[in-house]
């Protein structure tokens, strides 16, 4: 059984449409799959068609971001009721916040004499309401001022960079309790590549089990060995199921991996697919 339980399409910040996701997913040897778009849950329907002409079993399924203690981080929620109310005002909320955000980020790398940043960002984005920091990342490197994504990241657009726009997201406990009521589960996504001291790490899992969070992503992207034998030793420190995803956006991306391959789970793992499977 191969399972891929997080992946993006073009409905967020994706290279391939929700049905060719599940082609190439399916290509790869996936049998479960969940399509995890930003803060969107556009894409499930189409996911849902080519993957029952596919043969694959797919969650619902969407990433959700968070501000925590003056960080973003990303809560993935699986399994959950597309039509929930309460979830799809939350994801509508954050979505209108993404246009406000560019243009700040954009105001900021033109005092760096780096000039048309809103513009030729939105002519990237496939759905412009799903305007992400990877599409300005894209605008980036297309526009020669880095020579690829990860140094986009490292210069002006990741966490307290010179060009990084603190974004109010979503509240931890909303977040999860969107997800609750809509019958889903909430996870932790990539905690890996948070930088975050042990003591820090330590708030962020135990304030998300106080909300009613219930498992980390033990693997995402390209983890190594060490990275999921440590991930699954928290994950049964505190209580978490596991889960495992790509986080694949496009082939050669920086964060993700090989879509619809992931390694197993270490044996100690309590896996979160055998809650909706």
């Amino acid at each position: 059984m191969s399972i891929d339980l997080h992946c993006h399409s073009t409905v967020s910040d994706g290279a391939l449409t929700p049905a060719e996701v599940v082609l190439r997913a399916h290509a790869n040897g996936c049998t479960l799959l969940a399509l995890t778009d930003h803060d969107h849950t556009g894409g499930v329907a189409a996911a849902r068609l080519q993957a029952a002409q596919s043969g694959i079993t797919l969650i619902n399924g969407v990433e959700i971001s968070v501000s925590w203690r003056g960080r973003t981080i990303h809560i993935v929620g699986l399994n959950i009721a597309l039509e929930d109310e309460v979830l799809q005002t939350l994801l509508q909320r954050l979505r209108s916040g993404r246009l406000l955000r560019l243009q700040a980020i954009a105001d900021k790398l033109a005092k760096k004499g780096i000039s048309g940043a809103y513009e030729g960002t939105l002519a990237l984005a496939t759905n412009i309401d799903m305007v992400t920091r990877t599409h300005i990342a894209d605008f980036l490197v297309n526009t020669g001022h880095v020579s690829k994504k990860a140094d986009a990241f490292r210069k002006y657009l990741g966490d307290g960079k010179s060009c990084s726009v603190r974004h109010q997201w979503a509240e931890l406990a909303d977040v999860v309790a969107a997800i609750r009521h809509a019958g889903g589960i909430a996870v932790i996504a990539h905690p890996m590549r948070y930088e975050l001291s042990a003591t820090a790490r330590r708030n962020l899992f135990s304030d998300f089990k106080a909300c009613g969070g219930a498992a980390i992503e033990v693997h995402s992207g390209h983890s190594s060995l060490n990275d999921r034998l440590n991930y699954a030793l928290l994950a049964q420190q505190f209580g978490f199921l596991a889960s495992c995803g790509s986080d694949f956006h496009r082939d050669g991306d920086f964060g993700g991996g090989l879509i619809g391959s992931c390694p197993p789970l270490p044996p100690i793992c309590q896996p979160v697919w055998s809650h909706f499977t």
